[in-house]
């Protein structure tokens, strides 16, 4: 296979179904009911687990307590199903969005149909006529260390069909509220349901949280890296810069995928026939000349950490589990897979948005942006230009540093030595997020920069298009203002057209 085949047939892999994933757990989306497979595979579970339970065979959560409790007999199953997750309704902090929460709960759903969880298809089908209604639990963010699953979070999620805790509603005006939980239900017609024992340990028992947000982790990280190829390209543009720097001829020479797109994506900003200005130098900067390279091993990463979250995403993660007539104890809740995938989305979107950061200090120097005035203030002396914007863009990175420390080398046992290795998904996709939010601020500064540097060099963008629109965001510095909203919206400009182009590719 060629390196450009290989490139196109990446493309459609895990990032893709990510996406889809995503826009089938939007508020318009809809769970279709299961089908006859889905109810053979669920009702052939149930029959498995029914042969061991008549056979007086243990199985943990049905005829054995929880966790380091497994050594203890359990008797009652509403009993058991309600201690589950009342016991683990100890999640602290500022709650996950809404699309989050909707995500999490379409994720549950779809490891439950796949068969290997005794789930019963009645009361499936009653989870998901309440997600196509709407319904959307309140889920706080903290408080677990994704070993056994999710706990805390998954648990809040359960106890709200209970009644207890709150949900998310559409206002009036179409945004999100808090209300109730048991306010949400009756809002649907619907009444609080207890939780069956194999039913609660299901919907609990899995990786839904960390899963759903690294998987949006994933699709903010890719956009970042399309709107940095974007604003590279642009920037070489303005300053003139040797394009040779973006040619294929590279990447077929090294042989890596991720390079050949990045490279790709920064030469649909460069005009044909591009003339490297002979003031500038043969080689840019790294920060300049070496982008499809950083760029390029970013997305190889992305693409590498989306086929693992694609793959969690379409599985099963439960204990214990009916597979061919067994019932299996295992450990398929632990979130390690996850885990590590969203660490090295965290670390590959430092890279990113440092990229944006170093390119941002090349246009504010003389030095290397062609002896245009420092900070590309138009009254030297008197102006200060971008250098607040790049301080601030300075602070956006270190903290990024803070923030997207691996996850997984902050384990520590719990549980009664039960959990003694635990990977700490949720708590890295968290930061990871918070990672992302600044990312964002860092391309929105660079795109500040390129907005600037285009007037100073007189570059007059077409009637319509991206840079138009950034002009019209961030006007000539004619003299020093507050430019922070200005950073806001010239990000969500390189994340909205960052979104269409990747829609556009199929990617």
């Amino acid at each position: 296979m060629t390196l450009t085949a290989e490139m196109t047939s990446s493309e459609t892999t895990g990032a893709a179904y990510l996406a889809e994933i995503a826009r089938s757990a939007s508020w318009d989306g809809r769970v279709d009911p299961c089908d006859d497979a889905d109810i053979a595979r669920m009702e052939a579970s149930a029959a498995t687990v029914a042969k061991h339970l008549a056979a007086d065979q243990p199985i943990y959560g049905l005829t054995q307590g929880f966790g380091p409790l497994v050594t203890y007999a359990a008797e009652s199953e509403m009993e058991q199903g309600s201690s589950l997750i009342s016991h683990l309704g100890t999640g602290q902090g500022r709650p996950l969005s809404p699309e989050v929460s909707r995500l999490i709960f379409w994720l549950r759903l779809n490891s439950m149909r796949r068969g290997f969880s005794a789930v019963s298809p009645e009361f499936w089908q009653t989870l998901a006529d309440l997600w196509n209604a709407g319904f959307t639990p309140v889920i706080p963010r903290d408080g677990t260390v994704s070993a056994s699953g999710d706990l805390q979070p998954l648990a809040h999620a359960a106890l709200t069909f209970t009644g207890f805790g709150e949900a998310w509603m559409r206002g009036a005006g179409g945004g999100w509220e808090t209300r109730p939980a048991r306010e949400a239900l009756a809002a649907l017609g619907a009444e609080p349901f207890e939780w069956p024992v194999r039913e609660a340990l299901a919907f609990v028992n899995g990786t839904g949280a960390s899963l759903a947000v690294s998987i949006l982790n994933h699709q903010s990280a890719v956009r970042l890296v399309r709107a940095a190829a974007m604003l590279t390209g642009r920037l070489a543009t303005l300053l003139r810069a040797n394009s040779e720097h973006y040619a294929d001829g590279h990447a077929f020479a090294r042989g890596q995928l991720g390079q050949l797109t990045a490279a790709r994506w920064i030469r649909q900003e460069l005009p044909a026939g591009l003339v490297r200005d002979e003031r500038r130098p043969l080689q840019e900067p790294y920060s300049l000349r070496c982008a499809p390279q950083v760029l390029g091993a970013v997305l190889d990463q992305l693409t590498s950490a989306g086929d693992v979250l694609a793959r969690e995403a379409s599985g099963c993660q439960d204990n214990p589990i009916a597979y061919e007539g067994q019932i299996l104890h295992g450990g398929n809740f632990h979130a390690m897979p996850v885990g590590l995938a969203s660490d090295q989305i965290g670390l590959s979107l430092h890279m990113a948005a440092y990229l944006a950061e170093r390119q941002l200090g090349l246009l504010l120097s003389p030095a290397t942006n062609g002896d245009l005035p420092p900070m590309l203030t138009p009254r030297a002396g008197r102006g200060c230009g971008l250098a607040g914007v790049h301080i601030s863009a300075t602070s956006f990175v270190s903290r990024i540093r803070q923030v997207v420390y691996p996850a997984s080398l902050t384990t520590l046992p719990t549980n009664g030595w039960n959990q003694d290795h635990v990977p700490m998904a949720l708590n890295g996709a968290n930061a990871v997020s918070d990672g992302l939010e600044l990312g964002w601020l860092a391309i929105g500064s660079l795109a500040l920069g390129v907005a600037q540097l285009a007037v100073m060099v007189g570059e007059e963008p077409r009637a319509d298009g991206i840079w138009a629109e950034l002009a019209e965001i961030s006007p000539p510095l004619d003299a020093d203002r507050p430019m922070a909203r200005e950073v806001r919206d010239a990000r969500d400009l390189l994340d909205r057209h960052a979104a269409e182009a990747l829609a556009g590719s199929g990617a």
